[in-house]
């Protein structure tokens, strides 16, 4: 049996103020011999530095069971995690939080590693976030940018890997640059295709509909 992930619910609470939103997601991780995980991630619109936050816990009530903290950056282009002492969630397979000193020395670091790659790879939260933290760029016709048409193609360019994003007018020279986190902001449906490898695209005919993806 492959790993699963099974994401939850998902909170969202304006910052005082309304500069931002604050974010988190949960879920739970099923291994291939039935191991369990409970994890959570959360980011902040408007903070600075750009940091994302992961908790994931194992072995709820368990010797040796507790729930590690990590901190999600970008490093060399990609996304990378480092552990931390402060504590971002209580999840339900988790034990005692760990700071990162009782996390490194746990022979289970291996494990909680594999799981958060794979959140990161699955949960189209894990996805959202990490467009947010590479600030990834996309292009969008003047009517999706502008609002006044819902994004119904979505493109990753293999040539630039510049992402595009097309509604109900054809796609023209005068494109606008904004922040593919940006549009998920406005229309969270389309963190469904966030996973979109280069080349590829994915087509619907309503939002909320259905995407299918084919190559470009």
């Amino acid at each position: 049996m492959d790993p699963t992930i099974e994401p939850g619910r998902l909170i969202e609470t304006p910052t005082p103020g309304a500069t931002g939103m604050d974010r988190r997601a949960f879920g739970e991780f099923t291994g291939p011999r039935g191991e369990l995980a409970s994890y959570a991630l959360g980011w902040t619109t408007s903070s600075d530095p750009r940091v994302g936050r992961l908790s994931i816990g194992i072995g709820a009530g368990n010797p040796g069971g507790g729930t590690f903290h990590a901190v999600v950056f970008v490093h060399d282009g990609r996304h990378a995690f480092s552990l931390v002492d402060e504590p971002f969630e209580t999840v339900p397979e988790g034990g005692p939080h760990l700071t990162a000193e009782d996390a490194r020395a746990s022979p289970d670091l291996p494990f909680i590693w594999a799981v958060a790659d794979l959140v990161m790879a699955r949960d189209v939260c894990g996805g959202w976030m990490r467009h947010w933290l590479l600030e990834t760029s996309a292009v969008a016709t003047p009517q999706v940018f502008d609002l006044q048409e819902p994004v119904l193609l979505v493109i990753n360019d293999a040539d630039d890997h510049l992402w595009q994003l097309i509604g109900t007018s054809d796609a023209g020279p005068n494109g606008r640059i904004g922040h593919l986190w940006n549009a998920v902001d406005e229309d969270p449906t389309l963190s469904e295709v966030l996973d979109l490898v280069p080349g590829e695209q994915a087509l619907r005919d309503r939002v909320g509909g259905p995407w299918t993806r084919s190559p470009i």
